[in-house]
């Protein structure tokens, strides 16, 4: 019998473990694809993520700072990171954000930070990891170049596996008074139109079953390059929403899957698109952030259209693409709105049928042009009129779901317990994930009827409970 030795024999590698990441991302879509990118190289480097913060080597926190409320969460994200692990690293909106003094706010509150960026930079989050955790060295791997999906941003994924988020641009070029995302974010810029197919066709690929296209301002896509002509598969296609969309679908329908475009402001040109809609190349959805619908509280946001051409251009949509559903957020109690005003925002809402909105009251956001704007609002008015206001659209929203009751729908499941045996949860083309209703699955009339989590079904609708319906798989 031979001796055991300490060497490793030819062939073999000795035993090391490789260093560990926690990882907290916070806010929107936007930063949510930033973290993915950011855990895809990390992974394709060789370190692994954790579960916890202790048993982490080092924390990053993906922060998001924009409104109040997400500024706290973020900041209290970092300060139980801090105390929990102790060797933290920020990126995201947050970390582009200044205090009243010009000061990096992170900084001047939690000084015990190992490095802050700001969002949408990859590379400096790495650089900041290398310093302080380096890269795990392995001969057998380093002189491989990093695999092609770590470069395209597919790869890690923090959404279920049949659905994903694709963002084609970074940035903005308005200049909203109540929003300070372009001081975080910089000014526009479209992703070329190559790289996107690419990675839309790759995720297609790999099994999603829902392309979820997200921006700052979708519809501005390629206005930074003036449209110019890109290459996609020897191909020219120009550098616009409209060929982008009309792309995505002919790649969704070859894979059976869903493109649902997110952040689409009520350009003239999104007309052309709605047509697409009703061919069913891409879902009969639009996510428009209307933010508002007079006309001067519109001018005082500074928001790139009037509220009278939105209502003739929802109207316009629904003639072409009568299943069409609009989805929006607005803003109560805007600086100098009047009762007069709010009114007719409420009368948009019943009279444009919007079918799934949320609601913020007005919140003073630190190096916002709006703070300096006359007529604040005591904050028990702008809470009343975000009640009024919402008490409107979930009766509209209702109403609107009401009609969905003896129709049968296609459903992506997102849950299914027992095979669907038991039921489960789904969404049809008119809810996108974790922001409007869904579907919930009863068990199927037939014993033998069975899904998965990711699969298509049929199901017709039976009721409407709340902001949800509720199927039978047929």
């Amino acid at each position: 019998m031979s001796t055991p030795t300490s060497e490793p024999t030819i062939g073999e590698r000795p035993a090391a473990a490789a260093p560990t990441i926690g990882f907290v991302s916070l806010g929107c879509p936007k930063a949510l694809t930033d973290s993915e990118l950011i855990l895809t190289r990390l992974s394709a480097e060789g370190y692994r993520t954790s579960k916890t913060y202790q048993d982490a080597d080092l924390v990053i926190v993906n922060t998001c700072g924009f409104i109040d409320d997400a500024v706290k969460e973020s900041l209290d994200a970092i300060g139980e990171a801090l105390r929990d692990n102790g060797k933290v690293i920020v990126t995201g909106c947050l970390g582009a954000r200044a205090n009243e003094h010009g000061d990096n706010l992170v900084r001047s509150l939690h000084p015990a930070v190992l490095a802050v960026t700001g969002p949408h930079a990859t590379d400096e989050v790495l650089a900041a990891v290398h310093a302080h955790v380096p890269k795990p060295h392995d001969p057998f791997v380093d002189l491989v170049p990093p695999p092609r999906n770590a470069i395209d941003g597919v790869g890690v994924k923090l959404t279920p596996r049949h659905y994903a988020y694709l963002k084609i641009s970074e940035g903005c070029n308005h200049r909203c008074t109540f929003c300070i995302i372009p001081s975080m974010r910089g000014d526009l810029v479209s992703r070329p139109i190559g790289d996107v197919l690419t990675e839309a066709r790759r995720l297609f690929e790999g099994g999603v079953k829902e392309l979820l296209v997200i921006s700052q301002d979708t519809s501005a896509y390629g206005v930074d390059v003036q449209y110019r002509t890109g290459f996609w598969e020897g191909r020219p296609i120009r550098t616009r929403m409209l060929e982008l969309v009309r792309e995505l679908g002919s790649l969704a329908r070859a894979h059976g899957a869903w493109v649902r475009l997110h952040y689409v402001y009520p350009y003239p040109h999104v007309d052309d698109v709605v047509p697409l809609m009703a061919e069913g190349l891409v879902l009969p959805y639009l996510d428009v952030p209307f933010q508002h619908s007079h006309p001067d509280v519109l001018r005082r946001m500074k928001r790139p259209a009037s509220g009278e051409r939105n209502l003739e251009r929802i109207r316009r949509w629904r003639e072409i693409c009568p299943e069409l559903v609009v989805r929006s957020t607005f803003i109560a109690g805007f600086p100098g709105e009047t009762e007069e005003e709010f009114a007719h925002l409420l009368d948009f809402v019943r009279e444009a049928q919007i079918d799934r909105a949320g609601c913020f009251a007005y919140s003073p956001v630190q190096g916002a042009a709006a703070n300096a704007l006359p007529g604040a609002l005591p904050d028990a008015v702008r809470e009343e009129r975000r009640a009024r206001f919402m008490a409107v659209a979930e009766a509209v929203a209702i109403e609107r779901l009401q009609r969905r009751v003896g129709v049968t729908m296609q459903v992506l499941v997102d849950q299914a317990v027992g095979l669907g045996k038991k039921g489960g949860v789904g969404r049809s083309y008119a809810d996108a994930p974790e922001i409007d209703g869904t579907v919930q699955l009863l068990p199927p009339e037939k014993l033998s009827k069975t899904y998965r989590a990711g699969e298509f079904i049929r199901a017709r609708i039976v009721a409407a409970q709340g902001h949800d319906l509720v199927g039978i798989p047929v």
